[in-house]
């Protein structure tokens, strides 16, 4: 009796000083120290214990035979794809009852989430042993596992796979082009259809042109045209064209004797014009210019150079003057007489000159002596007296003393000289106020021809 008194005083005092403190005795047993007397004729205390979907393993103090008698201990574990819940072992108590209870729930994994673009079917659902498969939609592949099984603890194996858009989009580029270049250009205006790009996945596609523009002018050759595109995933597909462009071309004209040409454009290419022009001392005889034409050949007839001819027994000085109009410059000379000395130093310094007033396109016309015996002349070509006096009144040019006129291709009065000049400086004056770019560049090719 003591010792009864004793257990339920270290109970009390326990739970006293600790009233917040909560004992797991799940498991735990306590034996009452008052031993119930045991029937040995109905031993069976206890009900049998069952455990739906589970085992029970039971071990009696007294033997196998008496599973349900006091005491026993019965150890409860569920089969695969089950759960225990409740005590995991009980024990037969003297109250004919069992220390508690247990039950086998079906185990299950959590519902998958959808994966964009894919889908998945299960074998049993999300029961332990269920097995899920993924697809993707058409245009994606799966990236990482295929499948996905629920595993006997509640958990899926493996980790979401993912729906990856893999399959490039599809583009298809206009044919390939050749175009003839327009007249007197060495280009092509070019136009085309944008290409059409299609995807499995994505509806909107950004198509990038890799090259140059459409309905814009492409040069002679051959234009490589490059599309590309990408889709969402950045996916890349891409074509290629070819834009020909052709200049029809003639062949090259070569330039008259004594003279030479200027070309429009590229010079031979299909519309260009080649324009005939003829040295110092030569004039054109035929077409002033031909055409290159679409069948590669020159219109017209070739033109020639040939040496100028100067009519001097003309009646005016209008008829004299108009054969030198846009054409050639004059240098009037004038003196007193043959034996004036101005003009006799004038003859030295420019004697050996005549190559340098060729290539600078300048004719002298000399004036000497008075009436009767006045002579005009153009190297031995003699002027009619009236055409003689129409110059000295129409540039104001007198016997007096000797002097030189400059005029310019029309006919303007340039400039005046009172004493003679060297050709150096006479045609440094010219070089620099008179000639237009083109004569300067012509000139520098044939400045070594008088040498």
């Amino acid at each position: 009796m003591l010792s009864c008194r004793f257990v339920v005083v270290f109970i009390l005092f326990f739970a006293a000083g600790h009233s917040t403190t909560v004992y797991d005795s799940y498991n735990d047993f306590t034996e009452e120290d008052h031993t119930p007397q045991l029937d040995y004729k109905n031993p069976h205390w206890c009900h049998t214990p069952r455990l739906t979907n589970g085992e029970v393993t039971c071990r009696s103090p007294r033997g196998g035979g008496h599973r349900s008698t006091l005491g026993t201990i019965c150890e409860m574990s569920c089969d695969r794809g089950y759960r225990l819940l409740g005590r995991s072992a009980i024990q037969c108590l003297a109250n004919r009852r069992w220390s508690g209870t247990s039950y086998c729930r079906l185990m299950r994994c959590h519902v998958l989430n959808l994966i964009p673009h894919g889908r998945y079917t299960c074998t049993r659902g999300f029961v332990v042993d269920s097995r899920c498969e993924f697809t993707c939609d058409p245009g994606y592949r799966i990236e990482g596992e295929h499948s996905r099984t629920c595993q006997h603890r509640g958990s899926w194996s493996g980790v979401q796979p993912l729906c990856s858009d893999t399959d490039p989009p599809k583009i298809k580029c206009p044919p390939s082009r050749l175009k003839v270049a327009e007249p007197g250009k060495l280009t092509a205006r070019v136009t085309w259809d944008l290409p059409t790009a299609t995807d499995t996945a994505d509806k909107s596609l950004e198509v990038i042109l890799v090259g140059q523009e459409p309905d814009t002018d492409f040069k002679e050759g051959v234009n490589i045209i490059r599309y590309k595109v990408y889709d969402q995933a950045r996916n890349r597909a891409a074509c290629k064209f070819i834009v020909r462009v052709e200049v029809r071309r003639c062949p090259t004209l070569p330039p008259p004797m004594h003279g030479y040409l200027t070309c429009s454009s590229d010079g031979n290419n299909y519309g260009a014009t080649c324009e005939y022009h003829c040295d110092g001392g030569y004039e054109l005889r035929g077409v002033s210019s031909r055409v290159c034409q679409f069948n590669r050949n020159w219109g017209g007839s070739p033109a020639e150079c040939v040496p100028m001819e100067i009519k001097s027994d003309v009646k005016t000085t209008s008829a004299l003057l108009d054969q030198f109009y846009e054409k050639r410059r004059l240098l009037i000379v004038s003196a007193p007489n043959i034996s004036d000395p101005d003009y006799q130093l004038h003859n030295i310094m420019i004697q050996k000159s005549d190559c340098g007033l060729d290539l600078r396109h300048v004719t002298v016309i000399e004036l000497l002596g008075s009436p009767p015996r006045e002579t005009g002349r153009i190297k031995e070509l003699l002027l009619n007296p009236e055409v003689i006096e129409g110059l000295r009144q129409a540039f104001r040019i007198s016997r007096s003393y000797f002097s030189m006129v400059l005029l310019d291709k029309l006919g303007q009065d340039r400039e005046r000289f009172i004493y003679p000049m060297a050709s150096d400086e006479l045609f440094s004056y010219i070089d620099s106020f008179l000639l237009d770019e083109e004569e300067r560049e012509r000139l520098e090719l044939h400045r070594d021809f008088c040498d």
